[in-house]
């Protein structure tokens, strides 16, 4: 087999690239380099590297882009800066809306869908003074932790283009490991920004429920699983980037009332003496690829050198139930969301067979499976909340299974344990889904053959802050073998 993977080295990447976003956006206020040149070195990037992964897709055209850029350097030549990503290059998740620019969902029924509105996280980023250049590639409507749908083709892994780049913010995952773009913004319900960015070893922060408001949506009541949040290379650009995306927002009244601007407060923190919960397999409910569970161990081993202390507990709660609760809980949610196309016998057929799946296990749910299934919600959030009063954070790996190929859909058994439904071998991100408390992906090292795996906390209630000056610390405690680049 030919080898396909990205055959850069440092001095392939142009400068600008590398650098991380806050110190693009410190050089570019400083007129140390233009917008110009920013844009002209990033399309020029993408254009070489992108076409063997296949991170970003509808890329708008370049001399258009070329123009907002000529007109972010008058704006800053004026005294004008519109804040911290002035001039810095953004590529969109496909499942946020974007005006003017095709957003299509992974679908060929939406393959034309331009809307006429941004989502509120894309508002906000261009408020901060991003130039939106394209979207980054997801699975169809967002189903399943892998980034292919009819209407794109696959993305593939940073590390290793044969192999699949996780999702659904696959695309924005791979396009920040191989620098073609500085900071992204993911969404999350079964994990859909940490396990790409533990696919990819980037920083991936699912925020606490109500954070980052989701919308605008024509339901903004019910729906309490999916959250926008950032993904990063290095820690203090996801808190800069959550910086922009958080904040109430009247439309979506479940949002925080809280100052976002406390996440551009510094992120120093000692560490000594936090106390980590280490969930590990949950005591074999969990199947494990081989040699997941070592590289977390290898990690965890990096706060102990911090002085954390790191036991092995699980909470009180039955995890056969939260399962059971998830099925319910996500069927419902998929199937208010994509339920009228199943509804039509012709754009039925155009659905992938998972999203066909998901709509009929909503069909025979009533009113009180749905009640069920939020009291099963409430006491698992119960059972963290009191593991979280005896620990700091709870640790649990990221994701069951390293990077598969990408022509498989999706893996149908982990370490002899057959998986019995297209999303079970990502089971260990539900605990985190929905509790409605923030999590982080931090990068937790490389297996023999050279790929990626991330290693999950899960803070206290509201304690976003808190976690990500946590993995802060760990970031910096890090060795070059948790920060290895894909060249």
């Amino acid at each position: 087999m030919t080898d396909t993977r990205p055959s850069l080295n440092s001095d392939d990447v142009p400068t600008p690239c590398t650098w991380d976003a806050m110190s693009l956006s410190r050089a570019i206020h400083a007129r140390d380099i233009s917008c110009c040149e920013v844009m002209t070195t990033y399309l020029g990037h993408i254009e070489a590297v992108n076409p063997r992964v296949n991170a970003i897709v509808s890329l708008r055209d370049g001399d258009a882009l070329l123009h907002e850029a000529d007109a972010r350097d008058a704006e800053l030549a004026r005294g004008v800066s519109r804040g911290w990503l002035h001039g810095i290059p953004q590529a969109i998740k496909d499942l946020a809306m974007t005006a003017g620019l095709r957003t299509t969902f992974g679908s060929p029924l939406l393959a034309d869908n331009v809307p006429q509105t941004d989502s509120i996280v894309v508002e906000r980023m261009k408020r901060d003074g991003a130039i939106v250049i394209g979207k980054t590639n997801v699975p169809e409507f967002g189903l399943g932790s892998h980034s292919y749908n009819p209407v794109f083709g696959a993305t593939g892994n940073a590390y290793d283009p044969d192999l699949c780049a996780g999702g659904s913010s696959g695309g924005a995952a791979v396009a920040l490991a191989l620098r073609m773009l500085p900071v992204a913004d993911g969404s999350d319900m079964m994990g859909s920004l940490r396990n790409p960015a533990a696919f990819n070893n980037v920083y991936g922060f699912r925020p606490s429920f109500g954070r980052v408001p989701f919308g605008p949506a024509p339901e903004v009541f019910g729906q309490q699983l999916v959250t926008e949040g950032p993904m990063a290379r290095t820690v203090p650009d996801l808190a800069r980037l959550l910086a922009t995306q958080a904040g109430a927002d009247p439309r979506v009244p479940l949002s925080l009332d809280e100052d976002p601007a406390m996440f551009t407060a510094p992120l120093d923190r000692d560490i000594n003496g936090l106390r980590i919960a280490w969930m590990g397999d949950w005591n074999g409910h969990l199947p494990m690829e081989p040699g997941i569970l070592p590289l977390c161990e290898q990690a965890l081993a990096t706060f102990r050198d911090l002085g954390a202390e790191v036991d092995a507990a699980l909470p009180d709660f039955d995890p056969d139930r939260l399962w059971r609760c998830w099925l319910t809980l996500r069927h419902w949610g998929v199937a208010g969301s994509i339920g009228a196309f199943y509804d039509d016998p012709e754009k039925r057929e155009m659905l992938k067979p998972e999203a066909q799946w998901e709509v009929e296990g909503a069909l025979s749910l009533t009113g009180r499976d749905i009640h069920a299934a939020n009291v099963s919600r409430t006491a698992w959030q119960a059972a963290l909340t009191r593991l979280l009063e005896r620990y700091d954070v709870v640790a649990l790996p990221t994701a069951q299974v390293f990077p598969f190929a990408i022509e498989q859909s999706w893996p149908q058994e982990i370490a002899g344990r057959g998986m019995d439904t297209y999303h079970r071998w990502m089971e260990v991100v539900i605990p985190g889904s929905l509790s409605g408390h923030p999590v982080i992906s931090i990068p937790a090292g490389f297996n023999t053959s050279g790929l990626p795996m991330g290693l999950q906390l899960i803070g206290r209630h509201r304690g976003d802050l808190d976690l990500l000056r946590i993995a802060r610390a760990y970031e910096r405690a890090a060795g070059p073998e948790f920060t290895r680049r894909p060249w």
